[in-house]
């Protein structure tokens, strides 16, 4: 099994794209399946360092090795975070990525990935992936999108997460975080699944801080990395393929 995954690994395409038009053009990074594409597109929101960020598009690669077709869109305009800059800065950077002007840029690329991946002979819902940041946007989407174009949900220890949002949330949504994570506490995840209903789930990994599944920093962070990524392959296959 470990030998069939590292083939199609071999077999990925990655190609940076322009999604939208005119000022609504973005760029965004697409990592598509060549050898086994199951034909379903996954949008894939970075956190706050952006969509060139080598340990986002590691994770990417990764989920299109499993035949996925992976948009990761540039939700920054250019401008992510950086651990060069000093961290009294943050909350300023922080404010000029204006909420309405990333939706408008979430909605444009969704708007490429349905052209592009529901409109073969067998339609599937997209699927939506967020770390950090995007993690906290993907309540968002899914609440304005009522099941129309996405039928799941990955969130990865989401910030600043909008619990009003969640009634109108209508797919599935797999929380994954870890308990010492002061950035995405256990009880807010609790109250999502809750209120979301449909089957969501929420899993909790014991001494796990932030950032943990796409940037472990040790061999037992790598072992719970491994898991949690499992756990959010099946998710995906369970949702978006079974059908």
């Amino acid at each position: 099994e470990e030998v069939a995954d590292e083939d199609s690994c071999e077999l990925v395409n990655g190609s940076d794209i322009k999604v939208g038009e005119d000022s609504d053009a973005i760029r965004a990074y697409l990592f598509k399946a060549v050898k086994n594409n199951n034909g379903v597109g996954i949008l894939l929101l970075s956190d706050i360092f952006g969509f060139e960020d080598s340990f986002t598009r590691d994770f990417a690669y990764r989920v299109a090795c499993n035949g996925f077709n992976v948009l990761v869109p540039d939700i920054f305009r250019g401008d992510p975070w950086s651990s060069d800059r000093q961290q009294i800065f943050f909350k300023q950077w922080l404010a000029k990525q204006d909420p309405n002007r990333v939706a408008r840029d979430i909605e444009t690329s969704t708007k490429w990935m349905e052209d592009e991946f529901t409109a073969a002979e067998i339609p599937r819902k997209l699927g939506i992936i967020g770390f950090c940041y995007g993690g906290g946007r993907v309540v968002e989407v899914l609440a304005r999108d009522q099941n129309s174009t996405f039928g799941a949900g990955v969130s990865f220890y989401g910030t600043s997460m909008d619990l009003t949002a969640a009634q109108n949330v209508k797919v599935p949504v797999l929380f994954i975080t870890g308990d010492n994570d002061p950035l995405c506490p256990v009880d807010t995840l609790a109250e999502l699944e809750k209120t979301i209903g449909k089957g969501s789930r929420v899993v909790v990994f014991n001494g796990r801080g932030h950032g943990f599944v796409h940037r472990p920093e040790s061999p037992e962070e790598d072992a719970d990395a491994e898991e949690a990524f499992m756990i959010m392959r099946t998710w995906l296959y369970d949702h978006l393929l079974a059908s």
